[in-house]
């Protein structure tokens, strides 16, 4: 049962195979791991000491296997974690052989692991190793084994194998349909306009990249200063509506918000020319411009979310630089980036190389396809993503849950190969938007420090995109004094999507946050609170959202969704 090789542990050709069907760069994450071995293999006595170590940890899986064979009921050596929902079924324990396989299994990716955070090379490099033996790590893991998961194994007995002729249909129909990717949900018994994307509006304008969706009120009176609703493009909007009960737009709606929100078109070849500067002009500015022109109000205020707080803060920036500030009141920002300093997961494909060879199989069609951005952040938690649906949906024969959530993550978009690269290289290999003047946007340098915006950022405890910490740094870098920070228990998607009445939704928040303080000591003297943030920021928004009047008069317009949430095009329209 010893195997001390890092070829028997991690065979180069299934590393490669790993990295080809994920769509992510193998170039840059083969380079790293093999700069990682390399420079371990430099090291005998560093190398001697890990051999060593994997083959106690492998003699002793083996040993408790025999242990085990005999009756007793030995402690293992290594446990999976209490959140790991592979090897929940009891069987991984009781099961001699199964609970032998397991621990060997856990032994070797902790070894494998370990050798990654021994390495002195740069952390560019070391997380790009990490994040590839992870990945590989999950895929050998003996649950997605059929013949060895004893989940699958008892459903075939139960079923009378009709579960793996289930499973085999499920499998050839993702691969003639789903570029043979396990469905994660269940799309079928959701509608755009029905259940999803649902509240009700029409379209009251439509240019060559967005659609403006002016929302009914749903309340005798409003307040005063609209409010102006900034989706990331890299998704469609509709995450901030998503559907009855579960929909911010709704929520800020109900509360008295005359409510708008940006809707932006799928992109294709013909748009590839398009930069940051041209989802500035023809998002943002014209959005606000009609904005205006319909409500008549001197301010509108903002709510931007991931990206398109990303861009809602650069807009701010731009107006403050051409003297315009005063037109958004306040501004509120979830889960968003602007310092790129730490960016979480997604800075491990992010250095020059990387971006270089984008860049090259973008250019072949003029963007980025929606599947390959869909793909690397399905990757970035494979074990939930993508395995566990490989054993529900191929190896149980059973249909993938019917979520919302999970609908809208399959609805992405594309994304033009100008503005791509603008954003990767001025974002996360310079992090320029946080350099006074460095981040030129239509020809206006920016400076944040010249914000005076009333701002609520918002940041998420588990959120791996935009991770909390880097959130928080919005607050240090604008110069506004009124600033509030909150966070929230849940992840990206769940920050948004957190309506009230979740007991297990709970978040931290101050009256005011000081740009002077670090992100651990906030969290240490801010205040927990039960229930959805969307509580609080309703009590933050509405003191500057304001009087009551009567709701504004809207112009006629196509219903809404729209659209480009459609993937259709249509004349433009005002």
């Amino acid at each position: 049962m010893v195997h001390v090789t890092i070829a028997d542990m991690m065979p180069p050709e299934d590393l490669q195979y790993g990295l080809d069907v994920t769509g992510l760069d193998p170039a840059s994450l083969g380079e790293a791991l093999r700069a990682v071995i390399a420079e371990a293999m430099a090291d005998p006595m560093r190398m001697s000491t890990w051999i060593a170590a994997l083959s106690l940890a492998e003699q002793s899986a083996g040993l408790n296997m025999l242990r085990r064979l005999g009756g007793e009921n030995p402690e293992p050596s290594i446990k999976p974690t209490s959140t790991d929902r592979r090897f929940s079924d009891p069987a991984w324990k009781s099961n001699p052989f199964l609970a032998g396989i397991l621990e060997e299994y856990l032994a070797r990716s902790k070894a494998a692991l370990s050798l990654v955070e021994s390495s002195r090379l740069p952390e560019a490099t070391r997380r790009k190793a990490r994040f590839a033996i992870t990945m590989m790590s999950d895929a050998l893991a003996p649950s997605n084994v059929p013949w060895m998961n004893p989940a699958v194994v008892k459903e075939a007995i139960d079923t009378g194998g009709s579960s793996l002729l289930r499973g085999m249909q499920n499998f050839m129909q993702d691969v003639a349909e789903n570029r043979a990717m396990p469905r994660q949900a269940d799309a079928s018994g959701f509608q755009l306009g029905v259940n999803l994307a649902a509240t009700p509006g029409r379209i009251v304008l439509r240019n060559e990249l967005i659609e403006v969706i002016a929302y009914e009120p749903q309340s005798p009176q409003v307040h005063a200063v609209p409010l102006l609703c900034s989706p990331p493009w890299i998704n469609k909007y509709y995450i901030m509506d998503l559907a009855p009960a579960r929909s911010f737009v709704e929520w800020a709606i109900r509360h008295g918000h005359q409510t708008f929100a940006i809707s932006y078109r799928n992109p294709d070849a013909s748009l590839s020319h398009l930069k940051m500067d041209d989802y500035l002009r023809l998002g943002l500015v014209e959005a606000l411009q009609r904005v205006e022109e319909i409500t008549g109000a001197k301010q509108t205020n903002l709510v931007g979310l991931c990206l398109g707080g990303t861009i809602g803060l650069i807009f701010l920036a731009y107006l403050a630089a051409r003297g315009q500030a005063k037109r958004i009141g306040c501004a509120t920002v979830t889960n968003t980036l602007i310092d790129f300093s730490q960016p979480g997961d997604l800075g491990i494909f992010t250095d020059e190389a990387t971006i270089e060879r984008l860049e090259r199989r973008m250019s072949d069609r003029g963007y980025l396809d929606s599947k390959e951005m869909s793909g690397t952040f399905d990757w970035m938690r494979a074990n939930d993503l993508i395995w566990s649906y490989v054993v529900n949906n191929w190896f149980m024969g059973k249909a993938p849950p019917s979520f919302d959530i999970l609908t809208w993550n399959g609805d992405s978009t594309r994304m033009p190969a100008a503005m791509h690269s603008q954003y990767l290289r001025s974002c996360y290999l310079h992090n320029a938007i946080v350099k006074r003047g460095e981040f030129v946007i239509d020809g206006t340098p920016i400076d944040l420090g010249k914000l005076e915006t009333p701002l609520y950022a918002l940041g998420a405890e588990t959120d791996h995109i935009a991770p909390w910490r880097s959130t928080y740094a919005t607050v240090q870098h604008v110069g506004s004094r009124d600033v509030k920070y909150t966070l929230t228990n849940s992840g990206h998607i769940a920050g948004i999507v957190n309506p009230p009445g979740n007991p297990k939704s709970h978040y931290w928040t101050k009256d005011r946050a000081d740009g002077k303080q670090d992100a651990d000591g906030w969290r240490a003297t801010a205040e927990r609170r039960e229930g959805s943030w969307w509580n609080d920021w309703a009590g933050w928004i509405e003191p500057r959202a304001g009087k009551l009047r009567k709701p504004y008069d809207l112009p006629p317009g196509e219903a809404a969704p729209g659209r480009y949430v459609r993937n259709e095009t249509g004349p433009p329209h005002r």
